[in-house]
Parts: structure tokens; sequence; C-alpha cells
């Protein structure tokens, strides 16, 4: 039953930053970007609470931030092999 409510969280979270960031519904990166998210957010938190490098999950608002860097990484990332595609 846990595992089922992290994973509808992590959806959660992801398609809010999806929102936030105005792109389309993708649920499958939703899910990844909003799971991963919660542990940068809660690295972030550490880091700034001075606690050192300590990964663990983190509440929504450091999860939607941390998801939100993830799906801006994710779309750097992707944006660059792309753009390399169609150089060749």
């Amino acid at each position: 039953m846990i595992f089922l409510f992290i994973i509808v969280f992590g959806m959660a979270v992801g398609w809010i930053a999806q929102l936030i960031l105005g792109r389309g519904t993708n649920w499958g990166e939703a899910i990844v970007a909003g799971l991963v998210g919660s542990f940068v957010g809660g690295l972030i938190a550490s880091l700034i609470a001075g606690d050192g490098i300590k990964l663990r999950a983190s509440g929504i608002i450091g999860s939607v931030i941390g998801a939100l860097i993830v799906l801006a990484a994710w779309g750097a990332t992707r944006g660059r092999s792309r753009g390399k595609s169609r150089a060749r």
C-alpha cells in the first residue's frame, strides 16, 4: 500500500512540475521526475540546513523544487541530443 502511495505522490509532484514549466503531461516522465525530484529536493534541503550531503526524501515543496530541477536538466540534455542528430 505504501508503495502505491509513493508512486501516486511522485506522479502528482511531477505533474505539478510539468504544469509550472508549461509542458504537456507525460505520465512516465512525471513519475520519474517526482520520485527523483523528491531526493534532489531533500539533498538541497540538507545542504542548506548545513547537515552535509544526506540523500533523503523531502516534503511536497522540496519535491516540486527537485522535480523542476530534474525536468529542466532532462529537457536540456534532450535538447542537446536532438541538436546533434540534426547536424549530422
